[in-house]
């Protein structure tokens, strides 16, 4: 089984920034790709940034300039670093990683969730 522990979120006032952390442990063999995603108050989840073990990253539209996702391979830990936030980036943000336990054995694990609020 493979645990996903997320930290940094918070209160940060528009303009400001914040770096997530999400932290991977349990029984690891590899981890291929890594992800953040975020849900909004009424709204469904939805796909922030992505990185894969080789370090190619793709962005969602509307935090394109703004964020960057990063990977530490050896920590199996991602980051999301979040500059300019607005109030429309509010959001509980999750993480995510899909690798393989064993060799044979493929997991697609979820983080507990930490809330980020931007006020105006």
């Amino acid at each position: 089984q493979v645990h996903l522990v997320e930290s940094g979120g918070g209160l940060v006032q528009a303009g400001g920034s914040l770096r997530l952390s999400c932290a991977a442990s349990g029984m690891i063999f590899s981890i291929s790709a890594m992800g953040w995603y975020r849900q909004g108050p009424g709204k469904q989840r939805e796909l922030v940034a992505t990185i894969t073990r080789g370090g190619s990253t793709s962005y969602q539209e509307s935090v394109k300039g703004r964020f960057t996702i990063s990977r530490d391979n050896a920590k199996n830990t991602v980051y999301l670093q979040m500059n300019s936030l607005k109030p429309e980036d509010t959001a509980v943000y999750s993480c995510n990683a899909k690798g393989l336990s064993t060799p044979v054995t493929v997991f697609d694990s979820w983080g507990q969730g930490t809330q980020v609020t931007v006020s105006s």
